[in-house]
Formats: structure tokens, sequence, C-alpha cells
């Protein structure tokens, strides 16, 4: 089988396209995000996708290499005749003005450019480079930090709009097809670094096992991380179910764990219902299962402890763990959030704001009969396609800077200008409830529109039905 044949292959096993979909391919310079661009190509011939635009980002960390890598992916966009998206910003800086790790604030970064790239082009999904390798260097990774069962999933082939193509082809087949199409493509020095634990983990780590052990252990690991994900992903399912009434957000935007209700689960699920409460509250950075047995550890103990953890402090006070920012790191700027809130939703499910007046539900209609999918995407009862979906769902407050693409527009507009435009009063428009998706982007303005990137189109590919009903009268 032909290596863009193989590339199709895992676009379908996973769902990861539907024909004529616009693909924004997210470009570095080097090997494997040419090659990815390349195969993409070979498929678009086919007419299995559209190559909208290329995306390359500048973290400002390399100085002149950076700079030559962002004049080659240009250079080489202009040549196939493609559309160029770029952007800049100093990582350092904003790491350091964050308190986070270098790595964790350019994925942060160069994620946020990509999707707002992707916008920019009308792009449906954002391709990225991502190998058999990375799958493999991932799970040991998180293996040694302890990220537990969702760790070891790994790489996902998809992730909201992002997906990864390559991610069951390697690095040594990639550099063979870039030989026989003599495709060039620039070397980033720092891959080799071994102060970096990735690279240690690239030319040290799995060198030596499959050396000493197994020579084929590259994918016996990614196989690990595909089995470790298929079960993640249903022990994740019930506990985002059992978090939306152990985990609730509290009104001055702290988050809160019920102690007696986390003590009753057995360990798999209380677990990841910490750990789930852990990563809203952080703030982006890392959190493993030390991290998670503290908040654990807690929960047995007695009110008043605490312990600090990654971008927060965990407090236990009259039978709950407060999640909060810590003492030294709260803000100015936090005054004047008194009224936020959010709240997981889970599918089915519902949340009851009984000081809004608002109830909104969740369900799928998969099982259900098509024209099911062909309600209206307007009013208080909506249909969404559950496929471009990040789970799990939130219920939120808006916040300054909120935006999304209103039903039926092309491009992004800012939440506080659609409200006005459909004449929401200002003293309702903090209390007029935001269904979010795991990526929080906006998915449904409760009772005004749908955003665009969720319409159904096809209602075979899965649908959910959100509802919203105000309480103290007709729904």
């Amino acid at each position: 089988m032909s290596l863009p044949d193989r590339v199709r292959r895992t676009i379908r096993k996973h769902a990861l396209l539907r024909a004529g979909d616009r693909v924004l391919v997210a470009l570095s310079g080097g090997p494997d995000s040419v090659a990815l661009l390349h195969l993409l190509l070979d498929l678009q011939r086919d007419g299995d996708l559209v190559v909208a635009a290329v995306a390359h980002f500048h973290h400002q960390l390399r100085g002149v290499d950076a700079d030559e890598d962002e004049g080659f992916s240009s250079d080489l966009a202009a040549r196939l005749g493609l559309p160029f998206e770029v952007g800049r910003q100093d990582v350092r800086q904003a790491a350091r003005e964050a308190g986070r790790s270098i790595e964790d604030m350019a994925r942060e970064l160069r994620y946020r450019f990509l999707h707002s790239a992707a916008e920019r082009v009308r792009a449906d999904v954002i391709a990225i480079g991502h190998t058999v390798d990375d799958q493999a260097e991932t799970f040991l990774l998180r293996l040694v930090r302890g990220g537990g069962l969702r760790g070891l999933s790994g790489i996902r082939p998809r992730a909201g709009r992002v997906i990864r193509p390559l991610i069951e082809i390697t690095r040594a087949e990639l550099r063979a097809y870039s030989r026989e199409r003599g495709l060039a493509s620039r070397d980033d020095p720092s891959n080799r670094d071994l102060a970096i634990a990735r690279n240690r983990v690239r030319h040290e780590l799995i060198p030596y096992l499959e050396r000493e052990f197994n020579p084929g252990i590259t994918h016996v690991l990614a196989r690990e991380a595909s089995i470790a994900r298929a079960d993640d992903n249903r022990l994740h399912q019930e506990a985002i179910d059992l978090a939306s009434t152990i985990v609730l957000s509290t009104s001055d935007g702290n988050t809160q764990i019920d102690v007696a209700a986390l003590r009753s689960l057995d360990s798999a699920l209380s677990s990841r219902i910490a750990l789930q409460a852990l990563t809203r509250s952080s703030g982006g950075r890392f959190v493993g299962f030390d991290q998670v047995e503290q908040i654990l550890r807690l929960a047995e103990g007695q009110d008043g402890a605490s312990v600090d953890l990654p971008g927060q402090r965990a407090t236990r006070r009259a039978g709950v763990i407060i999640l909060g920012a810590p003492a030294a790191r709260i803000r100015r700027d936090n005054v004047g959030l008194a009224n936020s809130f959010r709240f997981p939703l889970s599918i089915p499910g519902e949340v009851t704001l009984d000081n809004l007046g608002w109830a909104v539900s969740a369900d799928r209609l998969d099982s259900l009969d098509r024209p099911a999918g062909c309600r209206p995407a307007r009013g208080t009862e909506v249909t969404i396609a559950a496929d471009p979906v990040a789970l799990p769902l939130a219920i939120r407050s808006r916040r300054h800077g909120d935006r999304f693409r209103p039903l039926g527009m092309g491009h992004r507009k800012k939440l506080q200008d659609f409200l006005v435009d459909r004449k929401i009063p200002r003293e309702t428009r903090d209390s007029l409830p935001l269904v979010v998706d795991g990526e929080d982007r906006i998915v449904w303005v409760v009772g005004e529109s749908v955003a665009e990137d969720f319409r159904v189109t096809e209602p075979s590919r899965g649908v959910i039905l959100l509802k919203a009903r105000r309480l103290g009268g007709p729904g």
C-alpha cells in the first residue's frame, strides 16, 4: 500500500475528514510537516480534500534559524500556490509573565494561532504532522511523569478541529517518501538538544529499548497508547456524567469538589474526576498523577488542610475541596467576576441555574429518526453536529473577548456585538447562558444562535439535542 493510501486509511479509520473538507496545514518547515503537506496535496488531487492554506508560527526563540524557517515555509507555500498564514509571538516573555514553562506556553500560543488562522481561511480542520514516533515518545514521557491512564492515551488522532493524519506513519517512512520526491526541508538544531526531555527519549531511551528489548518498540508503545485511549474514553465519559453533581463552579470563579461524593466512588472514577477538576483550574499547566493523589489525600484528611498545585491552591473546608488561584497570584482584574459561572453539562444531562431562571439539557440523537437532526438552529430547542464537538460540554457566562461565528456567517464576531445586534438588554447579558465545548468554543448562545461551526449538515454522523427552558414559566 502506498503512503498516500495509508494516510487515507488513517483518515477514514478515525473519521478525521469528510470528502471536500478544507484543511489548514501546520508547517514548521521540518521534514514531517513538509511531507504532511505534500501527502495531503496527493489526496487533494484525488478529490479527498482541499488544502485551504499553510500556517507557520514563529516562536521568536531561535533567532536567525527561526527567521529562516519562516522564510522557507513562506517560499514553499508560494511555489505551491497556497495562501500563507504566519503568526509571531515572544514565547519566552509570555511564559515568564504567565509563570509557565516555555514548552507549555509555546504549545498554547501555537494552537491559539492555528485556530484563528483556520477561521480566517474558512478551514474545517487543522492538520498537524505528528507521527507514530511522536506517539511512542509521548507515551514514555507521560509514563515517567505519571499522567495516569489518560496520559498514557497519548496523542489523539483527532481533538476537536485538530487532526493528525500521520499518526500511524513512522518518521523513517516519511523520510523515504521525501527522498523519493526530492522534497527539501529545514533541520531544527533544537531537536538534538539533550537538555530537552523529549529529545532524550527520542535519541537515547527509545534506541536503547530497540537495541536491548524490542526492535519494534515504537509500534508496541503506540499500540499500548491506543488500548489505553479506548479504556480511558469509556471511563472518562462516565466520570463526566458523575462530575456534573460532584464538581461545581462557584460565583467567585473557583471550583468545588464534594468530598463525601468523591470518596464514595471507585478509585478509577474518583481519580478521573479529580483530574478533570484540577485540569479545569490549572490555567493550562500540566497536571499529573502526583497532583491527583494529593487531591485524593486531601479528601481523606481534615478540614483546614491545603496544598499548592499547578496554577492553583486546593483547600479543604466544610466538606468540600476548593480549587482557586494561589494567594500570590490573585489578580486585581478578577474583581467584577462575582456573577460569573461555569458548570459541566453531561450527555445526557441537565444543568439548572436557579438564580438565573434557566435550565439547559443535552442528549444524543444518534439512534433516533434522521428528521430529528433537521430541527432549527435557533430558539430554545436546537441540534448541533456531534462530530466537531470536543467533550465535555459546559454551561458558562460570557467573558471579555468572547467571539464566535453566528449561524450563517462566514467570519467570527464579538459576542458583545452579536448581543447588541440581537437587542439583548444590557442588564441580562451576563446571565445569558452559553454552551461551550471542551476547547471553550461557543457552541450555542442559548435561545439565540448555534455557532456555524457546529451546524448539522450530516445527521448520520451524530447529532446532539440541546434544550433550554425558563424556570417558572413555559419552556
